[in-house]
């Protein structure tokens, strides 16, 4: 038999760090939250518990509202990194 792959255990960075709020105005800190089309990941991806992961999602789209992140990215003209543009 084949043997199983060992995978790296993900952890949440909010916890390790002791967050208790996440800015919606702190766009550099959803970096690791965010596809390069600025589609919000999953928890499996990101390794975030799920108290982190609503707080996050919360604040994204609250950030979206307020024009800070984008809601979609053209096809058309895909940018290798899409996270210079917001500064």
């Amino acid at each position: 038999m084949a043997e199983r792959k060992k995978f790296k255990k993900k952890y949440c960075k909010y916890c390790e760090a002791k967050t208790d709020f996440i800015d919606y105005k702190d766009v550099a800190q959803f970096k690791f939250s965010l596809s390069e089309r600025f589609k919000i990941m999953p928890r499996r991806l990101t390794g975030n518990c799920k108290k982190h992961q609503e707080l996050v999602t919360i604040a994204i789209k609250r950030a979206r509202q307020t024009a800070l992140i984008p809601y979609i990215v053209d096809r058309k003209n895909v940018v290798e990194n899409p996270f210079e543009l917001i500064k």
